[in-house]
């Protein structure tokens, strides 16, 4: 043993989980890493490793290592019982039943006796329980294997074995009951045994001695294979020696006759033979009494006593005893055997009688909790007549029992502590949860393969080493099949092996989902927010919200570094991702300390071919199995099975796997191989030198036993589905596959041809047989059947799939997910019957099981087989036209998922609706995803009508459709709601694109106001680069520009110049110490200027010599005031304030020509042939020259230009103004061609990008992306500039006044509606009265002596009179019309206020010429003109920012900027409530309106919510986020009109039930507090009202939603 004296320390942070012997240096320890070299695992402290610690382990420590692994290859077997569900193979049934939601009844009786129980069971009972357990989020399936068979057709002796373990299966898997068993006149066939050990065959000879024809033929029959473990005597199949028994053909039908009657007469001889052997062997003591009964017991016992008394008493089983009393059995006859138990020769089988008494004996003592049932009838010919009255009611009473003990049982479970997630439930997140589990499946795939030690070795010092400092990732590549994901396993197992608990590791399979290419977005996002649970890390502001998530993902990397855990992250198969994320640009070059990544690619993948390009990424080959190891596999799998092979048989497996040496095939084979027995003959030894060959003979041997049609049809269909397949519905689709009915029914007619199913022992055999091929795949508690490899999914493709046939699978799938066939007669044609019409017996398929229960299945399945099965029209009308559907997919996978379902929609269908849904659902992805999975249905459906009503009239048949039914919706919704009644959110389709793709990678740069330089894809949005401190916090837009060369970038300011490389290293350039002036940069070359007039061109990264040279005409000195860069012509013009353009070369050469302009903004084109200068609200573009500038057109806009660019090819020019609007124009007419609205600041930037426009502004934290090719119907409605200081609006909305051109700055706007007069206020202390219906006059208010500005104006509710809020005074006027004119007189009364005395900031003039205001110190007055009196109200803790009067006067709302609202009744003058919101940024009340009744109060406030209040009770009963701070209400009939701060127009109604539920609540999404303070009627100090909901907790809230909210401002945002 060799011990390390002590622990050398490395500056490293986290563990390499492996040690090697030898010195500590690097290269001693990577030449010990050759193959075949030993590797040593140890087990540490964490500490140790945190701290660098190089730890050598002892002997005993890698031998306790390695005994894991041993065992491992000892219990990892894979037969059905290994691969029952559990994601490690090992389905434990206490713990796991705690976690289904699978309800599995094994159904136990004979085939023909209780034929009729069994079908009244399937017709009556199971629809019911089926329903039932849906409304509790269970699955209920019942599996009764003799349905549909008059008998066993194989001869393979199988089927009792089968039923066993089917109802094992049960046991594991049922949450609920698992074992109903119906036992009525026949004991059952007592079935020959199978396998019998080697010594007590040859026990049970040795007592047939004496009888040596018995001897024959047993041993004519049972056959010795040497290769099971112990060996084992196998019975033959029939067809061995009756090689007609199974023949069903018409033409055979003799000699399968003959057959048949021969092998009942075998079969009794050999009965009776091996059971007296086995009575003489007991009686000698050579066998046990229950190895003697194993010849003597029915399957229908053994599965009663495994069912009742094998089960561990934990769950009631339902057993149904059928006798009849006066029945007598006599003699033999042709019928006898269907409801008796009859001999070979035809009579009646006494010993099977008295086994059935004695059985039927023990069933009557049943002890708790099986329930027992006993019915008493009386046959009709030997059966069950539902047609009489007795057996009706009889075969109603047995389901009437079912139905009961089902529900009670199934109710317990549901009830059950410890139960999980109830499956299809709407609460809680809903997407992310389908990678449940990847980690255990990571590990079962790692069993059973050997360690590749050397490479695993490499892998974990890679780790190791660069645990301390940044690294790159680690990519893992071979060839399919390698053994890629069993590496990927056994390194975090080394990983959870070293660091036991403080690991976080983070596995996602992206091969599982085949054949979906699961998208990135949704791939990182479940990643970052696991990794975060795992680290203990809050989520990063943005997970959910829409962020780049190439962002989040590396940002959640670093705070995972920050919490000193190891975190690894494991992506497996990335090749699967979506084709446009195969560059794996997205994978981070500058992985953090103590953090890694683990990715595992396909040699031949253009992921791989793209990985071999980065610098940063370290490669690690999986290279092929050598011989030896294959055959060390082979022996541990063949070990773990109680199999072995023969030599012959060894060197066939060993020579198709040896050429390749890919551990896939060599599990392939051994599948096939694992069949064999000793005494298989050569011949049959086939596998093939290939993985594809070895799977064509493993579907080849399985269609030879079950045939093609079933075969194909079973694995077709689950290569087909997109989720897998549950069992159940498996059943159900090949139920309903014509072609797989007529195959299993092509020589038989079936026992019911109005009941056609597919016989479920038919899937069970095949099930059986595929046990190595198929996985268990558990999601939510339920099970969905997939093929365990990628490569077996393509050849089930290629072999069953043509074209034709995938689209009728397709088709059969979209059918039964759309329920088109529950409850309806399908029809069917077979062989022997014409047309006739069938139930197929498939159950109905709701979107809804029941409220907040959705169907998961239907919702992950549907819409992609209606897609590929080209059902277009169902596909519109079911799912992209039903906002029922869209609302149920968001809340079940995501609001991502639905958007990628609708993406492959538009690829493949024409249909412009489909892209117009899903850009409205991109559009409302942020403030879905901030919800986390709170999202309710008023919030989805306010939010799809009010975008996507605007385009309802242009597409009535989808999106006026899906209108319709948000109306509806609304109309129906138990709770208060505000109904869109106009499209006041950015609608879809219009030329605003948030999504681009484009043929080449494009990139931008862009600097915010934080400092921070980012580097973002043009082709999907994502962050590539972020560079922190890139420029001073808050630096001013016009002071900071940016350079891109081939190799750098610059930014520079005025003064200072930064210079980074293409990957972020920040490189220090020398010789700008002198520059006094930044004028721009010509490739590599600064151009400043060192003195005024001279000019200075260095390379301050190289430190070559600089040129110098004085401008002419300057001795003055020149004075620039703009400049701008000509790469191309490697010149940069500047514009001087003394009439100058200069342009100058970087060799220092210059010219100059007078220029009038001094233009606030200069650009140039793409060709540099146009120069634009941009003067106050001119845009003026100039052709130039070497030598001289000439002007050519003049673009003149409503406000001052801000930005502009000329298209690549100079035809058109975009320009950028202060009034938000991007406009095109056409440089050789100078026409305007669009403009395009929808910016919510000053564009600053614009730039053209082929046919797509980007746009930034100062004032925003975006680019947005225009495009110029949209649809003209989608154009968005026309508003007002956001922002707009001050506007005002129409009680229809339908006109809105801003801007009104007048001599000074106007203060405030109002409209009296009834008068229709627009009152503007003045700064100079001026009103201007606007007659609507005399648009020429205008009438006028003349200032006060004081000159003091105008700050509010209100109008008394009849519009009698005006009050004018001055600073000093408040003055009243009268409003009155003379000779239909309006007039204004007055002042009737002032008010002077005194200076002390804070100015208004919020007035409402009340009737009776009361007047009620609020001033910035949070004071509120009420004041009576007419008696002079007034009162102080209860004053507010800041400034008052609103106050409202109702429209009949009696009540009042006063908000204030610290979001407090108080309600005041003004007869008599009483506070009835203090409303307090408290929320993630709110800062206050805006603005309010009543009802038109006055019952409701609506506000809007700066957190861009609009709130609806019960004016009688104070409570708040509604929230909603419009996106935008709401500044101006008014009451609309049945609701209100309001205008946002974005310049949109509001309309809409609500709608309040007269019964709100107790239970409701208004802050479901919004995750916000409010408390309301109320005074009890009849009395006037305020109580405290039970309206209070809960403490303000300031950590409860959405931190997503908080940085969506308070997003600062960009400082320069310039598009390269």
């Amino acid at each position: 043993m060799i011990q390390s004296s002590s622990c050398e320390r490395r500056p490293l942070r986290a563990p390499l989980p492996i040690a090697l012997l030898g010195k500590h240096s690097a290269e001693s320890r990577r030449a010990q890493l050759e193959p075949g070299a030993p590797l040593f695992l140890f087990k540490c402290c964490h500490s140790c490793f945190r701290k660098g610690h190089n730890v050598v382990t002892s002997r005993e420590r890698r031998r306790k290592a390695q005994q894991p692994e041993e065992g491992e290859e000892k219990e990892g077997g894979s037969g059905r019982e290994a691969m029952a569900g559990h994601p490690d193979g090992s389905l434990q049934d206490g713990a796991h039943r705690m976690k289904s939601n699978m309800v599995r009844v094994f159904l136990s009786s004979t085939f023909t006796d209780m034929s009729s129980e069994r079908r009244a069971l399937l017709e009556k009972a199971y629809p019911e329980v089926l329903s039932f357990c849906r409304s509790l989020g269970l699955l209920f399936e019942v599996v009764d294997l003799r349905w549909g068979m008059k008998n066993v057709p194989f001869g393979d002796h199988e089927v009792p074995e089968i039923c066993l373990q089917e109802l094992q299966m049960c046991q594991r898997t049922s949450a609920g009951p698992a074992f109903t068993g119906l036992l009525g006149n026949r004991y059952g066939h007592r079935a020959l045994p199978r396998l019998i050990e080697e010594k007590q065959f040859e026990v049970l000879l040795s007592k047939l001695s004496k009888n040596p024809e018995g001897v024959g033929l047993l041993t004519q029959w049972y056959l010795k294979d040497a290769n099971a473990v112990p060996p084992t005597y196998v019975l033959q199949p029939i067809t061995a020696h009756f090689p007609h028994y199974c023949d069903l053909r018409p033409a055979s039908s003799p000699q399968r006759d003959n057959h048949v009657l021969s092998w009942r007469f075998t079969e009794g001889r050999l009965l009776e033979l091996l059971r007296s052997a086995a009575a003489a062997a007991e009686a000698a003591g050579d066998i046990t009494a229950q190895q003697k009964q194993a010849f003597f017991t029915s399957g229908t016992e053994q599965e009663l006593q495994l069912g009742l008394w094998q089960d561990g008493g934990e769950r009631s089983a339902l057993l149904f005893m059928r006798e009849t009393p006066r029945q007598r059995f006599k003699g033999g006859g042709k019928g006898l055997s269907r409801f008796a138990d009859v001999t070979a020769d035809g009579l009646l089988d006494a010993e099977a009688r008295a086994l059935l008494a004695a059985l039927k004996g023990r069933l009557t003592a049943l002890p708790a909790p099986h329930s027992l049932q006993l019915h008493g009838v009386e046959l009709s010919r030997g059966a069950v007549d539902p047609k009489l009255r007795e057996h009706a009611r009889y075969l109603d009473s047995v389901c009437q029992q079912f139905v009961a003990h089902m529900k009670a049982q199934v109710s317990a479970a549901a009830e059950a502590a410890g139960r999980g997630k109830p499956w299809g439930s709407t609460e809680g997140p809903g997407a992310g949860s389908e990678w449940e589990g990847e980690e255990e499946r990571l590990h079962a795939i790692s069993q059973g393969l050997p360690r590749r030690d050397p490479l695993l070795a490499r892998i974990c010092l890679a780790m190791w080493e660069s645990a301390g400092a940044r690294h790159g990732p680690l990519v893992l590549h071979g060839a399919a099949g390698m053994g890629k994901t069993a590496l990927l396993g056994q390194v975090v197992q080394e990983m959870r092996r070293v660091l036991e608990a403080r690991a976080a590791v983070v596995v996602r399979l992206l091969a599982a989902r085949h054949p979906r290419r699961p998208g990135l977005d949704g791939v990182l996002r479940g990643v970052c927010l696991q990794a975060c649970r795992a680290c203990g890390v809050a989520p990063p502001p943005g997970l959910g919200a829409g962020a780049p998530v190439e962002l989040l993902f590396r940002s959640v990397l670093e705070q995972a570094s920050q919490q000193g855990r190891t975190l690894l992250v494991v992506l497996d198969a990335v090749e699967q991702l979506d084709a446009r994320h195969h560059s794996l640009g997205w994978l981070p070059a500058a992985i953090p300390p103590g953090v890694h990544l683990l990715v595992a690619v396909d040699t031949s993948s253009e992921a791989f071919a793209r990985a071999r390009r980065r610098a940063d990424a370290r490669l690690f080959e999986l290279p092929p199995l050598a011989c030896e190891e294959g055959r060390r596999i082979m022996e541990a799998q063949l070990r773990a099975r109680r199999r072995s092979l023969s030599g012959q048989q060894q060197h066939a497996v060993l020579q198709s796997f040896t050429p390749a040496g890919c551990p896939l095939q060599l599990r392939t084979a051994l599948a096939i191989a694992g069949r064999w027995a000793s005494f298989t003959p050569q011949s049959e030894l086939r596998l093939g030198a290939s993985t594809q060959e070895v799977m064509s003979q493993l579907l080849l041997w399985l269609e030879e036993r079950h045939g093609r049609g079933l075969v194909g049809g079973a694995l077709g269909y689950i290569a087909l589905a997109r989720e897998g397949l549950l069992e159940a519905e498996l059943r159900d689709v090949m139920s309903l596959d014509d072609d797989v009915i007529r195959e299993v029914y092509a020589h038989a007619l079936p026992p019911t041809p109005s009941l056609i199913r597919l016989p479920p022992l038919l899937w069970a055999r095949l099930r059986r047989d595929l046990q190595d091929q198929l996985e268990d795949r558990w999601t939510h508690g339920v099970c969905a059947l997939a093929f365990s490899s990628r490569s077996l999914s393509e050849a089930v493709t290629a072999r069953y799939l043509t074209s034709e046939r995938r689209r009728r699978g397709h088709g059969v799938l979209a059918e039964y997910f759309l329920g088109r066939w529950a409850g309806r007669l399908k029809p069917a044609a077979l062989p022997e019957l014409s047309l006739l019409l069938a139930d197929r017996k498939v159950p109905p398929q709701p979107l809804w099981f029941a409220p907040g229960l959705a169907n998961v299945r239907k919702v992950q399945e549907l819409p992609y087989h209606l897609l590929h099965a080209g059902l277009w029209e169902e596909l519109r009308q079911e799912v992209i036209g039903c906002a029922d559907w869209l609302f149920c997919a968001i809340r079940v996978c995501g609001v991502s998922r639905l958007i990628e379902d609708l993406d492959q929609c538009s690829h493949h269908m024409d249909c412009p609706e489909t892209g117009l849904v899903r850009d409205a659902l991109v559009l409302m992805r942020p403030s879905l995803d901030s919800l986390d999975g709170h999202m309710d249905g008023s919030l989805f459906y306010s939010e799809l009508l009010a975008r996507l009503s605007p385009l309802s009239p242009a597409f009535p048949a989808l999106i006026g459709q899906l209108c319709c039914q948000c109306d509806e919706w609304f109309q129906t919704c138990p709770e208060p709601v505000l109904i869109p009644k106009s499209g006041f959110l950015q609608q879809p389709g219009g030329p605003l694109k948030h999504t681009l793709g484009m043929d080449s990678p494009a990139h931008c740069l862009s600097l915010a106001a934080d400092g921070c330089l980012r580097k973002w894809s043009l082709t999907n949005g994502q962050q590539l680069l972020c560079i922190q401190e890139a420029v001073p916090v808050d630096s001013a837009p016009s002071s900071v520009s940016l350079h891109l060369s081939e190799q750098l970038l610059f930014v520079h300011t005025r003064t200072q110049v930064k210079v980074w490389r293409s990957d972020g290293e920040e490189l220090h350039p020398r010789g700008t110490d002198r520059v006094l002036l930044v004028l721009g940069v010509l490739g590599e070359s600064v151009v400043s200027l060192s003195e005024p007039g001279q000019v200075r061109i260095s390379d301050p990264v190289n430190g070559s010599e600089s040129v110098e040279a004085w401008l002419e005409d300057s001795v003055g000195g020149v004075t620039p005031t703009n400049w701008v860069t000509l790469p191309k012509g490697g010149t940069v013009v500047v514009v001087s304030a003394e009439g100058f353009l200069y342009q100058i070369s970087r060799t220092g050469k210059h010219s100059a020509a007078e220029f009038p302009l001094r233009p606030s903004l200069l650009s140039a084109s793409e060709d540099e042939k146009i120069l634009i200068a941009g003067c106050e609200r001119t845009l003026s573009l100039f052709h130039l020259s070497s030598h001289s500038v000439d002007g050519f057109l003049d673009l003149h806009h409503d406000d001052s230009v801000l930005s502009a660019c000329v298209s690549s090819d100079g035809r058109q020019v975009a320009s950028g103004a202060a009034d938000q609007l991007v406009r095109i124009w056409s440089v050789t007419t100078g026409a305007l061609l669009d403009s395009l609205c929808g910016s919510d600041a000053p564009v600053t930037s614009v730039l053209f990008l082929g046919g797509l426009v980007a746009s930034a502004s100062a004032a925003a934290a975006c680019v947005r992306l225009w495009s110029l090719s949209y649809d003209p119907q989608h154009r968005p409605a026309a508003h007002i500039p956001a922002g707009s200081a001050h506007a005002a609006l129409t009680t229809d909305g339908d006109r809105v006044f801003y801007r009104l051109p007048v001599s000074a700055e106007v203060s405030c706007l109002e409209l009296a509606h009834s008068k229709r007069l627009l009152l503007c206020g003045l700064t100079s202390g001026t009103v201007l009265i606007y007659p609507l219906d005399h648009p020429q006059e205008t009438l006028c208010i003349p200032p006060p002596e004081s000159l003091s500005a105008v700050l509010r104006l209100a109008l008394s509710p009849p519009e009698q009179h005006l009050l004018v809020a001055y600073r000093d005074s408040l003055s009243l006027f009268e409003v009155s019309t003379r000779d239909g004119f309006p007039t204004v007189e007055g002042p009737l009364q002032r008010l002077r206020l005194p200076p002390a005395v804070a100015p208004p900031t919020a007035v409402a003039l009340l009737p009776g010429r009361r007047l009620l205001y609020g001033t910035g110190c949070g004071a509120v007055r009420l004041h009576d003109f007419s008696s002079g009196g007034g009162s102080e109200l209860l004053p507010h803790r800041s400034a008052v920012s609103c106050v409202t009067a109702s429209n009949w006067g009696g009540h009042a709302l006063v908000g204030s900027e610290d979001g407090v609202q108080r309600l005041w009744a003004l007869s008599p003058l009483l506070l009835d409530h203090t409303m307090e919101y408290k929320g993630v940024s709110f800062q206050g009340v805006l603005c309010a309106a009543f009802s038109e009744s006055d019952r409701f109060v609506f506000t809007g406030s700066r957190d861009k919510t609009v709130k609806v209040w019960d004016v009688a009770s104070g409570q708040l009963l509604y929230v909603q986020d419009v996106y935008s701070p709401v500044v101006r209400m008014v009451t609309l009939r049945n609701g209100f009109v309001a205008l946002s701060q974005q310049g949109l127009v509001i309309r809409e109604a609500f709608r309040c039930p007269d019964h709100i539920s107790p239970d409701y609540s208004p802050l479901k999404g919004s995750r916000a507090q409010y408390q309301v303070t109320s005074r009890e009627r009849g009395q006037d100090p305020e109580q405290s009202s039970p309206s209070e909901l809960k403490d303000f907790n300031p950590a409860q809230i959405n931190l997503n939603l908080s940085s969506m909210l308070g997003a600062r401002p960009s400082s320069a945002c310039t598009v390269l």
